[in-house]
């Protein structure tokens, strides 16, 4: 295994060792300042960040406002205190460091959030000389260059490709070049969370990272951006002997790398007991890239009984008419009170069996189609409809937008789900078997890794020191 080599940002010298800052309360405090502490760039969070009362115990983000546009201004309120509480306490952690010239923090926002310039601009203006870096992806962020050079503060673009890299450097980058602290190659088909896939890639059909990582670093170069710029690889990464081939390779440059899933399973971990106790029973395969996700991106998470539910309420599903026209000529008596809808035969059938098992109430989606499910589940996807507070810029779930008339224009799609909902609830003890639990596809490795034998869990830094070793 080559040995690692440092490298500096802005007077800052820290590990190529990144942790991955994963959504909602997932990375916070603790588990950024002790991977800074360690002498890598520790990531917080700034996704609907935890904030903590007198006591230290999480405040609840309860919403009282009865319009969205209000219930959104609370969101984004909560975003900036819990997001600035964190990250000072993760620089009481590793500041030393830090101040030392080792280490750093970044803060991770996604640029697809609702609210996103506001609570990022709002933590950078509360939290001046305690982050390095702002980790930024989930869309394109033409404007995070500008905001990190008003704050002095480096910007790390996540991006999936070398085409979408040379549209942000060109439109935006390039005039602020001098805070580019690193371009993050965030694996399509490897990552957890949600993933950059294009429309022109399969998601059935991975592509090698290598010849992709290798033509983003051509387009670095063709801007003029020196190979001492770190590509950091994001995405499938476990064992660094792995990746030996990358390490001080002419062809890629400086190379760092990212760890999203492994930090899961420390000691600082702020995840509950019971996700941890879950990860290291998954199986190779066990994470499914799918697009349910109300962003319109693809993501990647355990395929458990939350996800399974999504899959068979889309299974559940047929097209419809609403006057008799080619082969929908047979009226849907199930499932639709009064309505007059038009099926094909085949179809009727599959409604009248869905029916007879329970799913007896049909909910349009903004395709012309009909998904079957239970009462007791339509009650609960018409609440969290209602209940929306504009977590995200466009939600498909809610037909919600956080700018102009705060409507997509589009039916709320039913066949999606709340994300701020289930991401919250996983993160604050629900059981992950119904919820959406985000992971990377190489999270079997913890059922494989010897480290984690019999139970055992590192501290971040004993987690650092292995991965040095190659493994």
């Amino acid at each position: 295994m080559k040995a690692l080599s440092a490298f500096t940002v802005g007077g800052q010298t820290f590990l190529p060792l990144v942790e991955g800052g994963k959504g909602v309360s997932a990375t916070n405090h603790a588990s950024a300042g002790a991977w800074a502490k360690a002498g890598g760039i520790g990531t917080v969070s700034g996704v609907n960040a935890d904030s903590t009362d007198e006591n230290g115990d999480i405040i609840p983000q309860i919403y009282h406002s009865r319009t969205r546009e209000g219930r959104h201004e609370e969101l984004v309120a909560y975003g900036i205190s819990g997001a600035v509480e964190q990250v000072r306490r993760a620089f009481d952690i590793a500041g030393d460091e830090i101040r030392a010239g080792r280490g750093a923090l970044n803060i991770n926002v996604l640029w697809e959030m609702g609210g996103a310039q506001r609570i990022l601009e709002g933590v950078l203006s509360q939290t001046k000389g305690m982050l390095h870096g702002v980790t930024c992806g989930a869309g394109m962020p033409y404007k995070l260059s500008e905001i990190a050079a008003r704050h002095q503060v480096y910007y790390y673009p996540i991006i999936s490709s070398g085409r979408a890299f040379r549209a942000l450097w060109k439109r935006a980058y390039s005039k602020a070049s001098e805070w580019l602290g690193a371009v993050v190659y965030e694996d399509p088909w490897l990552a957890g969370g949600h993933n950059g896939l294009s429309n022109a890639e399969d998601p059935r059909q991975p592509q090698d990272p290598y010849p992709r990582v290798k033509e983003l670093r051509e387009v670095m170069r063709e801007g003029g951006i020196p190979d001492s710029v770190p590509i950091v690889m994001a995405g499938g990464v476990w064992y660094l002997r792995d990746w030996a081939d990358w390490i001080d390779n002419p062809e890629l440059g400086a190379i760092s790398f990212q760890f999203g899933t492994r930090p899961l399973l420390t000691k600082e971990s702020p995840i509950p007991e019971g996700w941890k106790a879950r990860l290291p029973t998954l199986e190779e395969g066990d994470i499914l890239l799918h697009k349910f996700s109300p962003t319109g991106f693809y993501s990647s998470a355990v395929r458990n009984t939350f996800l399974r539910n999504l899959e068979g309420r889309s299974q559940r599903q047929i097209a419809f008419s609403t006057e008799a026209a080619g082969d929908h000529q047979y009226t849907l008596d199930v499932g639709v009170g009064r309505k007059t809808y038009y099926v094909t035969r085949d179809d009727l059938n599959h409604a009248r069996e869905w029916n007879g098992a329970g799913y007896d109430t049909a909910l349009k989606t903004p395709d012309n189609t009909l998904v079957f499910v239970s009462a007791a589940e339509s009650k609960v996807i018409r609440k969290d409809q209602a209940d929306c507070m504009g977590c995200l810029s466009h939600c498909s779930f809610s037909a919600w937008k956080d700018h102009d008339d705060h409507t997509t224009g589009y039916l709320a799609d039913p066949r999606s789900f709340c994300i701020q909902k289930t991401l919250q609830d996983i993160a604050h003890g629900a059981d992950p078997e119904n919820e959406l639990m985000f992971a990377g596809h190489a999270a079997f490795n913890f059922k494989t890794d010897p480290f984690y034998s019999n139970g055992f869990v590192p501290t971040v830094k004993q987690l650092v020191d292995r991965i040095q070793t190659g493994d």
